[in-house]
């Protein structure tokens, strides 16, 4: 084990019908009106936008809504929403919705505060502060429920960037496993392969000597693989979408990365070029990087790349490993090739200049050198 600090802030509360709390969590905190921000139809065909609504009254916090979010969300949408922050004179975000929803009301929560233009702190402006953030959340994937990370997409430059601040932990999140219940299985899918990404980038790419952080991860992955497997063959299945969705929380809370060292997150930095340029599902991007990331990196880590196959799979050489986790992608119908999202081979030199320009905004001067690196 290494040297770490480990702090992360945001209360959660987990359970079945508790996103009916959140005008009583806001209330407690001292917060008197809020920006709602929710992404497009989901939240108000559910019911849910109007349970929220209901519990703020309950409360009597007074509510700005800020719908649209995009599932992959995009700087424009943010500006308005900092806009409309500013106006109203906010005191708090409240983000319901998935993982896009959180990240881009963490970006608002952010440029509410400043005078500069939000992109600013995307591209390396440290954030000083931010409106507190609340979420309920309604798609388990990102981990942006429990961590600091943001991630926006600029549509006219084609740069997915993100904030990594203290600032932006949520205060407080709501997680009610019966709001995953209708997550369509594609997205399910995508938001499993999210999920190993979050663990497995560290667990290659550190330094070597943490067993305890390999057998956290190890266990994250599996769970995952189970749950997804029990979801695909049955959506509603209550206990699989519950242990999915806390293992997913998990992933990407700063737990799995404390003890490591220093570590790197090449496969998100590819992919980010991926949903920049051509819009697919972040997950589904992964899915096709992960893989043949892996198959490249196998030699330069062996050891661990047979544990991987030992512990997750039960089989004997890293090839196998990485074979089985390509395989689990195509059965739950996630792609693995650039084909299948119709992305062209002539494209991949754009990709890389891309990805590229990420590595530049992270501070990698070498290819994948041993540098801590932003989480997100």
């Amino acid at each position: 084990m290494f040297d770490f600090t480990f702090h992360n802030p945001t209360k959660i509360i987990f359970g079945a019908g508790k996103d009916t709390l959140i005008g009583a969590e806001l209330s407690a905190a001292g917060i008197n009106t809020v920006l709602l921000v929710y992404g497009r139809n989901s939240v108000i065909k559910s019911g849910l936008l109007d349970r929220v609504m209901a519990s703020l009254k309950d409360a009597t916090i007074t509510c700005t809504q800020f719908g649209g979010v995009d599932s992959n969300p995009v700087l424009s949408h943010t500006r308005e929403g900092v806009a409309l922050a500013k106006r109203d004179k906010v005191e708090a975000i409240l983000a319901v919705g998935g993982g896009s929803v959180l990240d881009e009301a963490k970006g608002i929560a952010v440029g509410a505060l400043s005078d500069e233009d939000v992109w600013q702190f995307f591209i390396g402006k440290e954030v000083e502060r931010a409106l507190p953030v609340f979420t309920i959340l309604t798609l388990a994937a990102t981990g942006s429920e429990m961590n600091g990370n943001s991630v926006v997409t600029n549509t006219e430059t084609r740069q997915k960037y993100n904030i990594a601040s203290p600032h932006v932990y949520p205060k407080v999140s709501i997680l009610n496993p019966e709001l995953t219940h209708s997550v369509p299985l594609d997205y399910t899918a995508y938001s499993a392969v999210d999920a190993i990404a979050h663990v497995i980038e560290g667990y290659f790419t550190k330094q070597p000597g943490t067993h305890l952080q390999d057998r956290l991860v190890e266990g994250i992955i599996k769970t995952v693989i189970e749950t997804t497997d029990l979801i695909m063959a049955e959506p509603n299945h209550a206990k699989a979408r519950a242990s999915f969705m806390w293992t997913a929380t998990l992933a990407l809370n700063g737990l799995t990365p404390a003890g490591i060292g220093e570590y790197n997150f090449p496969n998100h930095m590819i992919e980010h070029a991926l949903s920049a340029i051509y819009n697919i599902p972040h997950g589904a991007g992964l899915s096709i990087v992960m893989p043949a990331w892996m198959k490249w990196y196998l030699a330069k880590n062996p050891s661990q790349f047979a544990r991987f196959a030992r512990e997750i799979f039960g089989l004997d050489s890293g090839e196998a490993g990485i074979a089985a986790l390509e395989q689990w992608f195509v059965s739950i119908k996630s792609p693995v090739r650039l084909g299948e999202v119709e992305i062209p081979a002539a494209d991949i030199g754009m990709i890389a200049e891309n990805a590229e320009g990420l590595a530049k905004q992270w501070g990698i001067g070498e290819l994948y050198p041993r540098k801590p690196l932003v989480r997100f």
